[in-house]
């Protein structure tokens, strides 16, 4: 099993790859969905110093043991407002893209007739179309990770139907047609998106070419779209509906290369899933895993991106790559979608999983410092600086 990958010159070569893409991304046309937010981002308050001074909650830990303690009695937590943002993993995940120069379309919960005003910054950088109003989280940050209150009733508006009537099944066909990389996320969050992907399996999607044909298929790479999942913790629903969606992502290898990302919780979720054993701890048991999750979907590249380094496995290699791991983010709402867009451009751009998995952890460590997403040119002098 190969050792984690940390070094200047992979963060160099990587810089290099971006530093020409310029031309090429714009030539790369992308479609993106279905689910947004709008996200309320808080800090839990420890303890008050004064009327505008507080110790933040630094621990998930320390949530817990507050709750934990307050069982039979009662508890009072105090947040405070860190702002508003758009939300969603679409959303984030194609303000991303954008601003590393991918022309993006969205389809998604961005509000209808019009767009919320929340997104009016995406839809100057993408062309948006909204098919629901968006859903709301409050987002409670701490150091170790977050915790996700939601209220969510607009997703079950989220169908293939709803697509077709908002914005025409001509529009739409062409929209799938023209994207070279198609990003669709969230799926725990929006309870008909199985049935939205057999759909577009059904009416899109040319016939399956002959498994036993491999030239044909090598020769047809060009055509192939890039399919990009994240099932988005799938711990709240059951064993069998994420059985079945893995099952369908599956199908989507027959046409297409698909990427099913996951963070290390979701990871395990869908080893438990597929009887994938997990033995032994970090980083060679993670990139053992994506490397049987890969196997085992029979799909073009597994993910998974723990908080310090992230993995990929491919049918030629299994690859760990260190991240610009940082203890004091200014944000951590969205890190995971930024490494998405990151990954998924380099695999865009032709690079091999190690500057692919490079490129995503650097997306990701320059977001949650600076609390926003990088352009192409801060992206490459980031890299330059690892």
């Amino acid at each position: 099993m190969p050792e984690i990958v940390n070094s200047a010159r992979l963060a160099r070569q990587t810089a290099e790859k971006l530093i020409g893409s310029r031309a090429a991304l714009q030539r790369t046309p992308a479609l993106v969905g279905f689910d947004g937010f709008i996200d309320n981002i808080y800090h839990a308050v420890e303890k008050r110093k004064s009327a505008t001074e507080f110790e933040r909650m630094k621990s998930l830990k320390n949530l817990g043991k507050l709750a934990t303690e307050a069982a039979g009695k009662s508890a009072a937590l105090e947040i405070v407002s860190q702002g508003t943002r758009h939300g969603g993993n679409g959303p984030i995940m194609a303000f991303a893209l954008s601003s590393l120069g991918v022309p993006v379309t969205y389809v998604g919960m961005t509000g209808h007739p019009k767009p919320h005003p929340i997104f009016n910054e995406l839809a100057k950088r993408c062309t948006v179309h909204g098919i629901a109003n968006p859903a709301e989280t409050d987002a409670i940050e701490f150091l170790d990770g977050k915790l996700m209150i939601g209220k969510h009733a607009t997703v079950a508006e989220v169908s293939y139907e709803t697509i077709k009537k908002k914005i025409g099944d001509t529009a739409w066909k062409k929209m799938w047609e023209g994207a070279r990389f198609v990003g669709m996320v969230n799926w725990t969050m929006l309870p008909h998106m199985t049935a939205l992907w057999k759909k577009i399996q059904s009416e899109l999607l040319p016939k399956p070419t002959k498994k036993t044909d491999k030239a044909e298929k090598k020769s047809n790479t060009q055509a192939r779209k890039l399919l990009f999942f994240d099932l988005c913790d799938p711990a709240k629903r059951s064993a069998t509906d994420v059985k079945l969606a893995l099952e369908t992502i599956t199908k989507f290898q027959d046409s297409c290369d698909v990427i099913l990302g996951m963070n290390e919780s979701e990871g395990l979720q869908v080893a438990q899933t597929l009887g994938i054993s997990t033995t032994g701890k970090g980083q060679k048991m993670i990139t053992s895993l994506a490397n049987k999750i890969r196997e085992k979907l029979a799909i073009h590249c597994a993910v998974i991106h723990p908080i310090e380094y992230a993995v990929a496995a491919d049918e030629n290699d299994a690859v760990c790559v260190a991240g610009p791991y940082t203890k004091q983010p200014k944000i951590s709402t969205g890190a995971g979608d930024h490494f998405n867009a990151g990954f998924s451009i380099a695999r865009l751009l032709g690079c091999d999983l190690a500057q692919s998995l490079q490129l995503g952890v650097a997306t990701s460590g320059f977001y949650v410092r600076q609390a926003i997403s990088p352009s192409r040119e801060q992206l490459v002098r980031f890299l330059q600086t690892l």
